[in-house]
């Protein structure tokens, strides 16, 4: 089984939803980055559950420690360790679903792969394995600020079918917080904490679209040919639970304009070269081109729900199960950071890679 992302900047995620914990192993960390649990502490705050009734109930602090890989506040260039504790797991709430698979859920996937599977909340396909992710991008985020001033943020555009109209260019941190639902467009957020919450009260859930926007991104990140950065980008969000999709720039609806509309015109700016539109997305080629990095994810509706469904036993024999226990009606307010943490992981990633042509460029110069 792989539990490593990232080819420079590694990060090794443990751990099950109800077991002793989760965390994080990071490679790859250059020394002498300024970090605390505090840096991570709030990443990983805007992921845990019990935030809100929009979503799972299970109370956890979450709170970071962090075991290696920093001395007297800073990197040593060593792996960091970073581990969070489960308080408040119940491995016996989950007893009901020992034989029994939940539709579109892993389980019959996992027996069917190992021949064995963790019925204590999903194991290893549990959301919770996530906060390892977030952990080791709160490094990230830090590490980019500090070396390129590159910001990371997401937000929901859409739950079912109530979709926001967000201005990528403009969005800010404070408006994303500013309620429950992570959805900027207050208007659309009343409304999807509406939808939500008639869904949990009918034993249901819905699905929607989380979009991010990566800004100052330097031109250049991305390895040709089969490490392009929107081909990375988009193994890094498919990896998510419950991820279904992922489109870029203008995405699906650029099969709907012509090569004149869709084209980026290039325009001189400051910096040397600049584009007019961006329908590319920031990437072009698989390379990133300066402008922002915009993509869009769509999340599918929680497979775990409160409502009475056709399934089978592990012998085969029809059975119907009614889930029980803490779950999510609705994944995407809890996926903003998630979505954040992979699109981070994937540029500190690139970023270092790149850093080591731009050492190397000078000396190697053409005559």
């Amino acid at each position: 089984m792989s539990n490593t992302f990232g080819s420079v900047f590694r990060a090794t995620t443990f751990g099950e939803s109800h077991g002793g914990g989760v965390g994080v192993v990071i490679d790859g960390c250059p020394p002498r980055l300024e970090l605390s649990e505090a840096d991570i502490q709030s990443d990983l705050d805007r992921r845990r559950p019990g935030q809100s009734s929009l979503v799972t109930q299970r109370q956890e602090a979450d709170t970071a420690e962090i075991l290696s890989g920093v001395f007297g506040g800073y990197t040593t260039g060593t792996p960091i360790g970073i581990l969070v504790r489960n308080t408040d797991a119940k491995p016996g709430a989950y007893e009901h679903l020992k034989d029994v698979y939940r539709p579109s859920h892993a389980d019959f996937t996992y027996n069917a792969k190992y021949g064995f599977r963790n019925w204590t909340g999903g194991g290893r396909a549990s959301a919770r394995e996530t906060i390892g992710r977030v952990a080791a991008a709160a490094v990230a985020r830090k590490l980019l600020r500090v070396g390129a001033g590159i910001e990371v943020l997401a937000w929901v555009r859409s739950v079912h079918e109530h979709v926001a109209e967000v201005d990528a260019a403009t969005v800010s941190l404070d408006d994303v917080e500013a309620g429950p639902t992570r959805c900027p467009d207050v208007a659309v957020a009343e409304r999807i904490a509406e939808a939500i919450e008639d869904a949990r009260r009918d034993g249901d859930s819905l699905g929607g679209v989380v979009e991010c926007v990566c800004r100052n991104v330097p031109a250049g990140l991305g390895e040709p040919v089969f490490d392009k950065l929107d081909a990375r980008l988009g193994a890094a969000m498919m990896s998510l639970p419950a991820a279904k999709g992922i489109e870029i720039g203008t995405g699906f609806a650029a099969t709907t304009m012509t090569g004149r509309e869709h084209n980026d015109p290039f325009v001189p700016s400051v910096s040397g070269v600049d584009v007019r539109t961006n329908h590319s997305g920031g990437i072009q080629g698989g390379i990133s081109n300066r402008a922002d990095i915009v993509f869009r994810v769509a999340f599918k509706p929680t497979s775990t729900i409160a409502s009475e469904q056709d399934t089978v036993t592990r012998s085969g024999e029809a059975t119907t199960l009614e889930a029980k226990g803490r779950h999510d009606p609705c994944v995407l307010p809890r996926a903003v950071p998630m979505v954040e943490a992979m699109a981070l992981l994937t540029l500190a990633d690139h970023w270092l890679m790149q850093r080591s042509v731009d050492v190397l460029a000078p000396l190697l110069e053409l005559p």
